[in-house]
């Protein structure tokens, strides 16, 4: 166990040279079992040489916590806190901005120490180049190395059960194992390292809505702008816009993937990253479970709706304000009863980017940009159940429905990610405006480059606000202290 005395960055590299003996330690062990059939030392294992390091922070004040109003970094009990990290200096800027408000305004003491949370050899066989490993059967390498098990990874914290009486308390939504779980995914389903995602995240549940990104990023590259290369599914970097640029993502396999993405990168991590997220709650949940990890400062959807006003038009803008949850897919750790409220911050810059882009004010802005309550369907042929459908618009009011929507938000929600939706109106089923395909490649040619825009140019504006935009609505009274 390691006391420290130090700023945050001194804390953070304690963190990052506990964390490298592991992994080297977790490496060498692979490689002598390769090349050897050497199996590590029972009892180097048992007092923790595979093991994440852990930061425990202790409060233990002569009287209450002062009543500090920020969303976190704040102290809500005296107690123990204490989380397991996976790579530190790939989350320094976040460890750092975490520890900072915590060792400026409370007496604390900061120890890291070995954990008794081994890392899965999986975790560590890229950074091994363990060659050779993948001709071996998991259950063979699961006799002698810590491998990954579900009973151990879970979202318990973040779903707010984890809290009970007694003085140890979670410091994180998230530890080093699962986190660890979701960045694997992620690479998986995105066919991008983890390093390329940045701190604002655009979905979208079109293809097209990538080409016009991709266009756009690539005119952003050359110095002009803050942006520095965009990097694409498929494993490929571009630091600058030609014609061979633009061929040669479209050559990538990167629509290979599940759910691909895009990143235009900037300092910090404070670009856009886009992930074309497909159809369905499902998809939603999915790449919001694992994307959490990373901690972003928000996530926005850019997609496509059914408008369900007669007085809406093709090409309209819908600004979700609430969610009729019939996406089911969160139901059992968000039940459907617990209110999505909207987030201000990201409402009025959707609204003022919408506004600008468009050139639309005043009553010219209402016609074109409606806010409402976007209903969210695991089924995709609700029109066949019109009778059912539309009692269920009627009762809430809902002014557009798709399939992603409400998944978005409720997670972003549940896992404390600030969100927001502007959906653009594709057809109008129940007015018996369907989306035929001449028409519909009309409106796509007219729509998606200006809705995209929009999306782009509301990050851009919230990346200006920071912390600013991380609303106390998303805590609980009984939160971890990091966000």
């Amino acid at each position: 166990m390691t006391k420290i005395t130090g700023s945050p960055e001194d804390i953070v590299q304690a963190l990052d040279v506990s964390y490298r003996m592991a992994v080297d330690a977790l490496t060498a062990a692979l490689q002598a079992y390769l090349r050897r059939g050497e199996t590590p030392d029972p009892e180097a294992r048992a007092k923790g040489l595979f093991c994440y390091p852990e930061l425990v922070i202790g409060y233990n004040p002569d009287g209450p916590p002062p009543p500090i109003s920020r969303a976190f970094g704040k102290m809500s009990e005296p107690g123990t806190y204490v989380t397991t990290i996976t790579q530190p200096d790939f989350f320094r800027r976040y460890l750092v901005e975490q520890l900072r408000p915590l060792l400026n305004d409370y007496e604390v003491t900061v120890e890291v120490r070995r954990s008794s949370q081994e890392i899965p050899y999986a975790y560590v066989w890229e950074q091994g180049h363990a060659d050779g490993l993948d001709e071996i059967s998991p259950a063979e390498l699961a006799r002698w190395f810590p491998s990954p098990r579900l009973g151990d990874i879970g979202d318990e914290i973040a779903d707010g059960e984890m809290f009970h009486a007694g003085t140890q308390r979670p410091l994180a939504l998230f530890d080093g194992l699962r986190t660890d779980f979701s960045l694997k995914r992620l690479k998986h389903y995105t066919g991008t390292s983890v390093d390329s995602f940045q701190r604002y995240v655009l979905f979208t549940n079109y293809h097209r809505y990538v080409d016009a990104f991709c266009d756009w990023g690539l005119r952003q590259l050359g110095g002009a702008t803050r942006y520095q290369k965009l990097c694409v599914s498929g494993g490929r970097d571009f630091t600058e816009d030609t014609v061979e640029a633009r061929a040669e993502i479209e050559s990538l396999p990167g629509r290979r993937y599940q759910m691909p993405a895009y990143h235009l990168t900037a300092e910090n991590g404070s670009g856009i990253t886009l992930v074309n997220i497909g159809v369905g709650p499902s998809n939603a949940k999915n790449i919001t479970d694992h994307l959490a990890v990373l901690r972003p400062e928000c996530w926005i959807m850019v997609g496509h709706c059914g408008g369900l006003r007669h007085s809406q038009a093709i090409g309209d803008y819908v600004l979700g304000h609430a969610y009729l949850r019939d996406d089911h897919v969160l139901d059992a750790v968000l039940p459907p009863d617990i209110p999505i409220p909207p987030i201000a911050e990201v409402q009025m810059a959707l609204q003022q980017s919408a506004a600008e882009v468009t050139g639309d004010r005043g009553d010219a802005l209402k016609r074109r940009l409606r806010t409402g309550t976007i209903a969210t369907t695991d089924d995709r042929n609700w029109e066949l159940r019109i009778t059912d459908s539309a009692l269920r618009f009627n009762q809430s009011r809902a002014v557009a429905i798709d399939m992603e929507s409400a998944t978005i938000a409720a997670n972003g929600f549940r896992l404390r990610v600030p969100y927001g939706v502007l959906l653009c109106v594709s057809d109008k089923p129940l007015h018996g405006e369907l989306k035929l395909p001449g028409a519909a490649n009309k409106f796509y040619e007219r729509s998606i480059s200006q809705h995209l825009k929009i999306g782009v140019a509301t990050l851009e504006k919230l990346a200006h606000e920071g912390a600013a935009l991380h609303s106390r609505k998303l805590r609980s009274f009984a939160e971890p202290p990091f966000r």
